[in-house]
């Protein structure tokens, strides 16, 4: 069974490489616009600081092993988490939720749960 999806913001209200907070189901979701467009949702908890912070990070994008990530850096610490897994870039032992996203008329909308259906420990 799949989670129901949470209207959140317009899409207007992200500035492309941006990113909000939104209270999904009861918990603290980190919503981004990437400058090609694309958004994506994480836990907004940064496992490393921990505190509530990632939506404030800065966005960006890298080659690996020829593929572009798209990322975000914590604004405390600077790890940088993928935006598609939640994965920590530094340390692969360490990831944050992944909330699936949809974007119909304007209209941003996560999902209740994450993609696992559980949150992550650090």
């Amino acid at each position: 069974m799949t989670a129901p999806f949470v209207a959140v913001c317009r899409l207007d209200e992200i500035d492309r490489e941006g990113g909000v907070t939104a209270l999904v189901e009861g918990r603290a979701v980190a919503v981004f616009r990437t400058q090609a467009d694309d958004v994506f949702a994480l836990g907004n908890y940064d496992p490393f600081s921990h505190a509530s912070v990632l939506a404030r990070g800065l966005l960006g994008t890298l080659d690996r092993d020829g593929a572009v990530v798209d990322f975000v850096a914590s604004p405390m610490h600077k790890q940088r988490f993928d935006l598609r897994t939640g994965r920590c870039l530094e340390d692969a032992g360490v990831a944050v939720p992944v909330y699936r996203v949809t974007v119909e008329t304007g209209v941003v909308s996560v999902a209740g749960v994450p993609e696992d259906g559980e949150e992550r420990a650090a």
